[in-house]
């Protein structure tokens, strides 16, 4: 939700359709780039989100944070397999993923990236 959050375009009022852009923009960026990509979401989204290229995943049980502490509970295995980058604007998830040998990139400058010129 924080590469989602950097771009205020009133996407809380359509979460769903919020997520849906973003993992979109992300199977097109993944496609460029060859990245392995992993959404983590608070919850499961009704009905699933489906993606041939990025990783739509969930915390086991909606909380403040779960989907954070969902991912650093994963990072020790990611980063087993290869460079792992977080995308975050949170200090706290931030400095969970560099303890766990992660790079973190600032969500405002991911969705720079991310997003076509004058997109």
């Amino acid at each position: 939700m924080n590469v989602i959050g950097s771009r205020p375009d009133g996407w809380w009022r359509d979460r769903r359709g919020a997520i849906e852009r973003l993992v979109a923009a992300l199977e097109r960026w993944a496609e460029r780039s060859g990245e392995r990509v992993t959404v983590m979401l608070e919850r499961p989204p009704r009905p699933p989100i489906e993606s041939a290229t990025v990783a739509v995943e969930h915390a086991p049980a909606p909380a403040p944070n779960s989907a954070d502490d969902e991912l650093v509970r994963r990072l020790e295995r990611w980063t087993a397999e290869g460079e792992v980058v977080v995308v975050t604007s949170d200090r706290d998830l931030a400095a969970r993923a560099r303890d766990r040998g992660a790079a973190v990139e600032g969500a405002s400058e991911f969705r720079r990236r991310l997003d076509p010129p004058g997109g």
